[in-house]
């Protein structure tokens, strides 16, 4: 993994957040702001253009600098948490300028500093309901990339689905926290997507 194919993966998540920018404002109009899909796709738009012109080799300052993209172009809650995970990301990274796919435990750390900065855990009807799981996926089977991902999503889309069943802990959601059971986790999704992404730039396919 260099920066080529960081470029290449965020790409495809990029046109996975476009293609179902309207199904995330549909899913967070049910408890949330209703711009999940609108700053999802915004800010994963924006780091996808900022990599197609950056020069930098570092893979540490360059998720560092995609982080601070994303923010600026997300300004939502799930923007400033994903910003969080590139930011973990970056320490993970820093001073490399290729790494093998095992190098997915950077991911790990991503999503440990989302759980740190946001003080969140999986079980609280987020994000990291599917991006947990999906990455220790990728961790288990980081020596077989395309079973990696494979097994990433499917982890993910499961820790997605069971968010019907839980109780919203954060965010406007928790004010009718009642509610909240047994509507789909927008964020959720988001974190699945992400996956599919990367399984697009691998060729993953079931």
């Amino acid at each position: 993994m260099d920066r080529k194919s960081i470029k290449g993966v965020i790409e495809a998540i990029s046109a996975e957040m476009s293609a179902k920018r309207d199904y995330l404002v549909e899913l967070d109009q049910v408890n949330g702001d209703g711009d999940l899909g609108i700053s999802m796709d915004d800010g994963y738009r924006a780091v996808a253009e900022y990599l197609k012109t950056s020069g930098e080799k570092d893979l540490g300052r360059l998720m560092m600098a995609c982080g601070k993209v994303f923010n600026a172009s997300a300004p939502s809650s799930l923007g400033t948490i994903t910003s969080f995970g590139f930011m973990g990301m970056a320490k993970a990274l820093k001073g490399k300028e290729e790494v093998s796919f095992e190098a997915a435990g950077a991911m790990l750390a991503g999503v440990e500093n989302i759980m740190e900065k946001a003080e969140s855990k999986m079980g609280e009807k987020t994000i990291l309901d599917s991006l947990y799981p999906g990455v220790l996926a990728m961790v288990k089977h980081a020596s077989d990339p395309k079973k990696a991902v494979m097994e990433a999503v499917k982890a993910a889309a499961e820790g997605s689905e069971a968010t019907k069943q839980m109780r919203a802990v954060h965010g406007r959601a928790a004010y009718s926290a009642e509610r909240s059971i047994g509507v789909l986790d927008g964020g959720s999704v988001v974190g699945k997507l992400i996956f599919k992404g990367i399984a697009d730039y691998y060729g993953a396919k079931e």
